[in-house]
């Protein structure tokens, strides 16, 4: 699975968020901030994570949540990752 496909379901997610001002969206990259950028509420990071799962079909460690940051690339590395483990 390539990167920018990995970026795109991301966006999917974040449709789904209601605390996420759609119109942010447009132009999301590897570089965006959840939490500067997005202004996604920390707590909402953990929701975000669980979507990813689903969409993803791969189940991340709880350190790997802990210790995630806060930007697209951060959350496309740990799918990246997690997957090349399975």
């Amino acid at each position: 699975m390539e990167r920018q496909e990995i970026v795109e379901g991301l966006v999917d997610i974040l449709k789904t968020i209601r605390s996420i001002d759609p119109e942010k969206l447009h132009d999301i990259t590897e570089e965006t901030d959840f939490i500067a950028d997005l202004n996604t509420p920390s707590t909402e990071m953990i929701n975000i994570a669980a979507k990813a799962e689903q969409k993803f079909d791969v189940e991340f460690e709880d350190d790997d949540i802990d210790e995630l940051g806060s930007k697209v690339k951060d959350v496309v590395d740990l799918i990246v990752r997690t997957k090349a483990k399975a």
